[in-house]
């Protein structure tokens, strides 16, 4: 009897590893999770410096170039156009006012999309997701990190008001190979300020945004003339927060 108790009692001893299995990995997201949060709250008030998107830009274009530095200014709301705020909103995110960070319509719409071509190819990301993806996350399709971008986006959404998301958004979004953020993309591509710019050049800019680096090197292809065409007539429309 007192062999069978001390084999119990030690079978018992060696166990813990077992619930560090189970609730190690839980604790490791929960930790990530809330880091997300402070940061985001540090973001309320102060600006970012940078994003994981700016990192993992400026390390590809140092592979080939170890001095060569990003393309980035900071600007503050007022100093961006109304026209780029509004062409944004128009081409990315109609409903950027309404929605609490995920429109599910989109979401819906871009779910079906992926399940015909039995792939990735359409995420129906609000403007606060595509935030949430460039602050933390990668460029990688994949619904574990659509899951992920939208719980931060619920965050974003949680702590900020939607002028500040629209702010970060437009210092921070990828407009060109290098090229970060509205004051950056009007020097690089019009030689004016992001006050500057005017109707044309800001729904051109925004026509741009879903696959900037190839829109650097095609800059007049017919597709991005007859959607900056359509932009420019939906900005008129376009509701500023």
């Amino acid at each position: 009897m007192s062999k069978a108790r001390g084999g119990k009692a030690r079978a018992k001893a060696s166990r813990p590893w077992i619930k560090w299995l189970i609730f190690g990995p839980l604790i490791i997201v929960v930790l990530i999770q809330l880091y997300f949060f402070l940061m985001i709250c540090w973001w309320t008030v102060f600006n970012p410096s940078s994003t994981s998107m700016m990192r993992t830009q400026m390390s590809s274009l140092q592979e080939t170039n170890p001095k060569a530095k990003l393309r980035h200014q900071w600007v503050p709301y007022e100093r961006i156009s109304n026209n780029l705020k509004r062409a944004v909103i128009a081409s990315e995110d109609a409903n950027f006012n309404d929605h609490d960070g995920v429109d599910w319509a989109a979401l819906q719409k871009a779910y079906e999309k992926n399940t015909r071509r039995h792939k990735v190819v359409g995420g129906g990301s609000t403007i606060t997701q595509q935030l949430a993806k460039n602050l933390f996350l990668s460029g990688s399709r994949s619904y574990v990190r659509k899951a992920q971008e939208m719980v931060i986006a619920f965050m974003l959404e949680t702590v900020m008001s939607k002028e500040r998301i629209l702010e970060i958004y437009l210092n921070v979004v990828e407009f060109g190979r290098g090229v970060f953020g509205a004051e950056a993309a009007a020097r690089y591509y019009f030689k004016t300020s992001a006050a500057g710019l005017g109707t044309a050049q800001a729904a051109k800019l925004a026509v741009m945004l879903p696959n900037p680096r190839y829109y650097d090197r095609h800059r007049d292809t017919r597709y991005l003339g007859r959607r900056t065409s359509t932009i420019l007539i939906r900005m008129n429309s376009a509701d500023l927060p």
